[in-house]
């Protein structure tokens, strides 16, 4: 199981890029737009730096539902390999076999 805070630390960066995101992406399109003057666009990005560091999306940590693991994360299943191995052997992912030979 993952430190508790590690968690919540992720899940409060969740809500913080859902909450900012719209606002992230205008002041990213006024930026990038080339056809804006110049002064109009460093403006943009002014304030595009001023927003939470943790409201980008690629501070987000994918981690599993069950125990919280930020490694060995499968994206299909959203779990670690340790919770997908433990639910295929207890046949609780339908069409999921464990291999034997």
């Amino acid at each position: 199981m993952a430190k508790k805070s590690a968690i919540e630390k992720n899940k409060n960066r969740a809500r913080l890029v859902t909450r900012l995101a719209a606002k992230r992406a205008r002041l990213k399109a006024v930026a990038e737009d080339r056809d804006l003057p110049v002064e109009e666009r460093f403006a943009a990005r002014l304030k595009l730096a001023e927003m939470p560091r943790n409201s980008s999306a690629t501070r987000l940590h994918s981690r599993c539902e069950l125990t919280g693991r930020p490694k060995a994360f499968y994206r299909r299943f959203r779990i670690s390999r340790i919770a997908l191995r433990e639910l295929a052997s207890r046949g609780q992912i339908p069409g999921m076999v464990k291999a034997s030979w």
